[in-house]
């Protein structure tokens, strides 16, 4: 089992790898990822996943990427991420996947979210429609 804790300056380069290894999970400027919640699952001293959040209400939290190294991959790395994030509140928490993304989707159901609605052309390069899911513990 991963260890799960707060995302810091020094683990941007291992962010940045996995992110260039994830074709599927969203691109940013990894610095950005700093300015919100951002958690780290390690094995030994490996980062072998991130998941970037931010708090939109009170008791609504937004998913803006998580992503896993291959090699750590079908491992329970996003499974333990995930419960981090839902595990302790009552707090909503939505996220968009790319419609095409079945593998994301059937893991995000697989842990309780729901999907609620569709955002046509909400990616691009390709554009794409991005399904709305929502997971409340």
């Amino acid at each position: 089992m991963p260890i799960i804790r707060r995302g810091e300056v020094a683990d941007l380069p291992q962010i940045d790898a996995i992110q260039a290894a994830s074709p599927e999970a969203a691109r940013w400027a990894v610095a950005d990822y700093l300015d919100h919640d951002l958690l780290v699952a390690l094995s030994g001293n490996q980062v072998a996943g991130f998941l970037a959040s931010r708090m939109v209400a009170a008791d609504e939290c937004e998913v803006l990427t998580l992503a896993v190294a291959p090699e750590f991959r079908r491992q329970g790395v996003g499974r333990a991420m995930m419960a981090a994030l839902t595990g302790n509140s009552s707090v909503t928490v939505f996220l968009e996947v790319r419609e095409s993304n079945t593998i994301a989707r059937n893991f995000y159901n697989s842990i309780g979210f729901q999907e609620v609605t569709m955002r046509q052309k909400y990616y691009q390069s390709p554009s794409e429609c991005a399904i709305v899911m929502k997971f409340h513990s």
